[in-house]
């Protein structure tokens, strides 16, 4: 077709996702998900090819290239379906409904792109993931699956149908029966020992490749040792941070780190760099860095902290979604380096310690080139060069600064710069705790900034959230991720900042969760809201996927804003919906690690630490500095400026002599005052929790 005819695919370029937009040139006549495409399949009875993918996917654009991007494949497919193309995260819902679909059809294989074809009722006919151009390997080329489909459609049209119903029936079933039962630290207990099956004592992480990072199920560990006082607990869970941080997976130039290693070493990433693994892994290192102290984890941290205000941040304060895996069509490309760019950079004087350190080398350590990563403690590099450690890092620091200004030369992966309110959520939250431990004031200010935002670009007239901005124009009804992950970045941003607002605007989006998410019958949440449009059936999930389950962080929220608001019965409705999948979570209580942190918190009246604010700011500023030096998981903390709040937590309390205090409390019950941030650290660990006694 010439370029200078208008193609049916000009349907995308309306749409605001990049995803969709990198499409619009396809000779495909795709439609977005809507009722345009779905009035169409009804009326003229065709199937839908349903094609789901995202901006960053490595796969989601060879499948383009080869396939859509064909004009004899694209010609199969606008004879005979209709096309949707859907951005899974825009639409968690669909992606939600049509992989558990595709997970069933494929003996629990999944992935993106995903490629289903459906009835025009919506019911799933066909899934898979890839299919290649061409026939091979023992599997059918896309071109002979779109004939074979069209064929079938055509002549055997009622048993398909009858097969998809059935399918679909199955499908609701599964997804509906999950049996309750209670959930208390035993199965946390039997988490840690399924983490400790899987572990990889040699590189971190559990389990084969490929690994991806596991940043809630290191912070579970994290309160297993806390809690139990298990060093092999701690053991897995710093070796799993070590191992990560000095891999490829790191962006060891540039800060944050890649989607997952696709080896055992961490040392070969899929190189797309997504908001919500970043978030997660900050604080998973912040965490880490609170119980041993490790100079690297701050670092880590703090680098990738940095990287998101440089490369992810809006002029608007908003985050970016994700950078691509690929530049200038090739994967990594933008990442890696060969030992002659790095001589052309460098002092003769330094280039053999950076080779060195980051394993910069002739042959490489993938497909001829070399991913940056630190197989050799510094230590080590420092005595091979006669040199003091300390004085190394500075000199590879200020290496490591050239290097990365060089590679801002290079063309840049892609970016999605749309806004999603979910990973906006953890990602408030996150700096929220980045400056609340490394003391950092720039990452209190970011965060507010976010937060502002989203209450102000992403939230309705009538003070619903709505999913997804960019370009100015935020659109689709929120779904019960965006509100839990928010309201728990709220919390977090007031428990360091003592601003109010954001307490009250995180229980405002509870009354919304609990109005419009509640499954009254199992007191779990479902994914979506009561008014949101019809589907194959209302999905809702126990288990952690790339993300805390928002069944999950739903329950914490509440158990939180319980306590601030002194409201048992939330801490009863978190309960509840966490039994919800108490069955699944004895079965394999590793898949449920948000969950389980969430158990955690419950299992004792969390620790209350009440902060009052006195005469000089610093006061108040150094005793909050001294009480983030100690990991306490089962907290939560309150801050009055002056003793002027009349939240329950903080109502009464006073200045010692107009001196800042830190009441540490536990069921309202206190002990008396701190006012130097020398005793701060002993008081909170002398403090004895009372744990509250399980029913067997």
């Amino acid at each position: 077709m010439p370029d200078s005819e208008p193609r049916a695919t000009n349907r995308l370029i309306h749409e605001t996702s990049p995803y969709l937009l990198q499409h619009a040139h396809n000779p495909v006549d795709w439609y977005p998900w809507g009722q345009d495409a779905l009035v169409r399949a009804r009326d003229e009875q065709r199937l839908i090819l349903l094609s789901i993918g995202y901006s960053a996917c490595h796969w989601c654009h060879v499948m383009e290239h080869e396939s859509f991007e064909n004009d004899a494949i694209a010609a199969l497919m606008n004879k005979n379906f209709v096309n949707i193309k859907v951005d899974r995260e825009e639409r968690p819902d669909l992606d939600d409904i049509y992989m558990a679909a595709t997970v069933a059809m494929n003996s629990g294989q999944g992935g993106w792109p995903m490629t289903v074809f459906l009835t025009p009722t919506l019911e799933p006919v066909f899934a898979g993931t890839y299919f290649p151009p061409n026939d091979g390997y023992g599997r059918p080329g896309f071109p002979r699956l779109l004939q074979t489909l069209a064929k079938a459609w055509d002549t055997d049209r009622e048993k398909i149908l009858e097969q998809a119903t059935q399918f679909a029936e199955q499908l609701r079933a599964t997804r509906g029966n999950e049996a309750p039962g209670n959930v208390g630290q035993e199965q946390v207990r039997l988490a840690g020992q399924q983490f400790g099956r899987d572990f990889d004592a040699r590189y971190g992480g559990f389990g084969p490749a490929p690994k991806f990072p596991p940043s809630v199920g290191v912070m579970l560990l994290l309160r297993l040792q806390h809690r139990a006082g298990q060093s092999r607990y701690l053991e897995m869970a710093a070796k799993t941070l070590e191992g990560m941080a000095n891999g490829g997976m790191y962006d060891h130039i540039g800060g944050g780190f890649c989607r997952y290693s696709t080896d055992e070493r961490w040392l070969v990433p899929h190189f797309e760099k997504m908001l919500y693994d970043n978030a997660l892994l900050c604080r998973a290192y912040l965490e880490g860095f609170q119980v041993t102290g490790t100079p690297l984890f701050a670092r880590v941290a703090r680098e990738t902290l940095d990287y998101v205000i440089d490369e992810m941040t809006s002029e608007q304060g908003g985050f970016f979604s994700s950078t691509d895996a690929d530049s200038e069509g090739v994967e990594g490309k933008f990442f890696v380096w060969r030992p002659e760019e790095i001589d052309a950079l460098l002092p003769e004087t330094d280039r053999d310690v950076f080779k060195l350190f980051y394993d910069i080398t002739p042959e490489g350590n993938w497909e001829g080139n070399s991913i940056p990563h630190t197989p050799h403690d510094i230590a080590a590099v420092a005595r091979r060069f006669g040199e003091e450690p300390e004085r190394l890092r500075v000199r590879l620091d200020d290496m490591r600064r050239i290097v990365f200004q060089a590679r801002e030369q290079r063309i840049k992966p892609g970016l999605d710069d749309k806004i999603l309110t979910a990973w906006n959520g953890l990602m408030i939250g996150a700096f929220a705790e980045g400056f609340r431990v490394l003391g950092d004031a720039r990452y209190r200010d970011v965060a507010c900034r976010a937060a502002d935002f989203i209450l102000s670009e992403l939230t309705d007239d009538e003070g619903a959230l709505l999913r997804t901005h960019r370009d100015g124009r935020s659109h689709l009804d929120a779904y019960l991720e965006d509100y839990a992950y928010l309201a728990e970045g709220l919390l977090d941003l007031y428990e360091v900042t003592g601003a109010e607002r954001y307490l009250f605007d995180a229980e405002r989006l509870a009354h919304v969760m609990l109005d419009r998410f509640l499954d009254g019958e199992s007191g779990a949440f479902f994914h979506t809201s009561d008014t949101h449009e019809e589907l194959l059936f209302r999905f809702r999930e126990g288990a952690d996927g790339a993300t805390p389950a928002p069944n999950a962080v739903a329950a914490y929220v509440l158990a939180r804003l319980g306590t601030h608001l002194n409201r048992e019965a939330w801490r009863g409705i978190a309960t509840r919906a966490i039994d919800a999948y108490g069955a699944s979570m004895n079965r394999y209580p590793k898949a449920f690690a948000k969950s389980l942190t969430v158990v955690d918190f419950l299992s004792s009246p969390p620790v209350e630490l009440a902060f009052i604010g006195g005469d000089d700011e610093k006061d108040l500023s150094n005793l909050m500095r001294a009480a983030a030096e100690v990991f306490i998981p089962h907290k939560i903390q309150a801050v009055s400026f002056r003793g002027n709040s009349t939240l329950p937590l903080v109502e009464g309390k006073k200045t010692v002599e107009g001196k800042a205090a830190l009441y540490i409390c536990q069921n309202f019950s206190c002990q008396a005052p701190v006012t130097s941030p020398d005793d701060v650290a002993d008081a909170l660990r002398s403090h004895k929790v009372t744990v509250v006694q399980e029913t067997p």
